[in-house]
């Protein structure tokens, strides 16, 4: 099977989509992603303690797991408790419930995330990376590190790499103190917040929630974290060594859609990376690429990966203005769950609590809309807390002789 997809493949990049019959092009563009597709599940590796444990010693949730890093499942899931809670928090009952607490933490994490121009908040967008900086500081060479919780429970805050988190780091103290005293470890605080974060932007994955990590207070590696400057290859070969290949790679950098940067280029505190900032849509793929208003500012990173021969057309396909957003949105969730487990050695001990998490949104009106886009050519200097707060001036009315 394995040499007949990669024959299948070889023989599909034979064919140009230019000899196609008319009609055939966007067919044999699939057929080309689907032998990609089966070429990429063969090559997947297994991580933690689901190396080692044969099929018969795993758990439900230890099997969902493996078939969701081998390729073979949807990380994304539709459930959701919509009771309250069954009691409050610190109650014997709620102690009793594995998820009560969760939800008590959901509903905060909900409320911090949302900003009020109805996109997602500095602190969604900080909490996607904290979870990324804590996960990411992991090879398959490396003996600690990963999702441990280590960033906020050792010095690595002090690293220049984590330059942007100092919001975030101090509200998720703010949770931990609250909630580790019912169980609540920091590296499953870090990543459910990920999560929540994600699906709190608009149009974001409800990725599968997983709790049950172990915290370490030891520092992670140095040296294990992307540069906004660096090559392809640099990237590529980093990402392999989290046993994260290029297709899943192009995917995690999709999330650069929702950010403003202020470190990256201290001139241009606050631009954004496409021009729909706090909102998960694909508008950053095809925008890397193309020419997008002044105020968007694009990391030379992203601009190798879109070009490479290696991660191109997967750019290519998370660009789609018909099809990138769900195909972005399933293979992100696949690709960040295995970020999130990076590390983890007790995978099949772990517990789920997906269903706490809010509604995914599915659409999203931006009312303040005109404000933005004026922002984003660069009429406004001085608006660089906007994606939270523009709504509040949808008031300003455009046209001749009434700016």
């Amino acid at each position: 099977m394995k040499t007949l997809s990669y024959l299948s493949h070889a023989l599909l990049a034979c064919i140009p989509l230019s000899n196609a019959h008319p009609g055939m092009g966007e067919q044999m563009l699939e057929m080309r992603r689907e032998a990609n597709r089966i070429e990429r599940r063969s090559s997947k590796e297994l991580i933690g303690d689901l190396k080692t444990l044969a099929d018969s010693k795993l758990t439900a949730i230890g099997k969902d797991i493996k078939a969701i890093l081998l390729d073979q499942k949807n990380a994304e899931s539709s459930t959701i408790d919509t009771s309250i809670p069954v009691g409050g928090i610190g109650s014997a009952a709620c102690k009793a419930d594995l998820c009560c607490h969760w939800k008590w933490l959901s509903y905060e994490m909900t409320a911090k995330f949302n900003g009020t121009s109805g996109r997602c908040s500095k602190f969604a967008r900080q909490a996607v990376r904290l979870g990324f900086h804590d996960a990411a500081v992991w090879t398959k060479d490396s003996s600690y590190g990963g999702a441990d919780g280590s960033i906020l429970l050792s010095d690595e805050m002090s690293r220049a790499d984590n330059n942007g988190l100092a919001a975030i780091a101090d509200q998720t103290n703010k949770w931990y103190k609250k909630y580790n005293q019912y169980g609540l470890s920091m590296a499953d605080i870090i990543q459910f917040g990920a999560n929540v974060a994600t699906v709190v932007c608009p149009l974001g994955p409800r990725v599968r929630s997983f709790v049950g990590r172990k915290d370490n207070s030891k520092a992670g590696p140095t040296g294990l974290l992307p540069g906004e400057k660096d090559s392809a290859s640099v990237l590529l070969k980093l990402f392999q060594a989290k046993t994260i290949d290029p297709h899943d790679l192009v995917a995690l950098v999709g999330a650069h859609t929702t950010s403003q940067q202020h470190f990256v280029n201290t001139a241009r505190d606050g631009d954004p990376q496409d021009t729909t900032p706090g909102v998960w849509d694909v508008a950053f793929y095809p925008q890397t690429i193309n020419n997008p208003p002044p105020r968007v500012l694009k990391f030379q990173s992203d601009i190798n990966l879109s070009k490479d021969s290696r991660t191109s057309s997967a750019w290519t396909e998370f660009s789609d203005r018909n099809t990138g957003q769900q195909k972005w949105n399933q293979d992100y969730a696949k690709a960040y769950t295995r970020l999130s487990l990076l590390g983890v050695n007790n995978i099949n001990d772990l517990k789920e609590c997906t269903q706490v998490m809010p509604v995914q949104r599915n659409s999203f009106t931006s009312e303040d809309q005109v404000v933005l886009d004026r922002w984003l050519q660069g009429e406004f200097d001085q608006l660089n807390n906007m994606v939270d707060d523009a709504i509040q001036l949808t008031g300003v009315v455009t046209g001749p002789g009434k700016e």
